[in-house]
This record gives C-alpha cells, sequence and structure tokens, in this order.
C-alpha cells in the first residue's frame, strides 16, 4: 500500500469521525462533472440539454443531470458497426 493509499484511508477514518463522510454514491452532477462522464466539452453537453436529449433537474438557478439519465442516453446511443 502507497502513502497516498494510507493518506486516503486516514482522511477517509477523520471524515466519519467528523460525520461528514458519505458513502452513497452521488446522485446528481453538475454540466461539467456530466460532461466529464460523458467524455464531451461542456459546450457540447449543453447542446444535448438544449435539444432535449438529456433532461435536466433544476435546483434554483443551478442545473443538474440525474447519473440515470446519463446511463440511459449511453444506452439509447449504443450502436454496432456491421
Amino acid at each position: 500500500m502507497g502513502t497516498d493509499e494510507i493518506n486516503s484511508t486516514k482522511n477517509q477514518g477523520v471524515k466519519k469521525a467528523q460525520g461528514i463522510y458519505n458513502p452513497l454514491p452521488k446522485r446528481l452532477y453538475t454540466l461539467p462533472e456530466a460532461a466529464r462522464y460523458l467524455g464531451r466539452t461542456l459546450w457540447s453537453m449543453r447542446e444535448l440539454v438544449w435539444a432535449g436529449k438529456i433532461p435536466i433537474v433544476r435546483g434554483g438557478k443551478r442545473i443538474f443531470i440525474d447519473f440515470n439519465d446519463l446511463e440511459s442516453y449511453i444506452n439509447k446511443n449504443k450502436m454496432t458497426y456491421i
């Protein structure tokens, strides 16, 4: 185990003790996070949203993308070349 792994484990232990550790996976992604997940640019992610290809969740002025919608988009756009 390297020093980075040891430090990471120690930090997780400290976060658990402080009550700020969240073991649940993230459900809502910001546009930049969703773009990184899909391997796209932020601008192309915005175009997908504007075209209605990926639904959004509004939180005030902020826009979020549901992880399940990202997975659905991927599955709908899968294809094979023959």
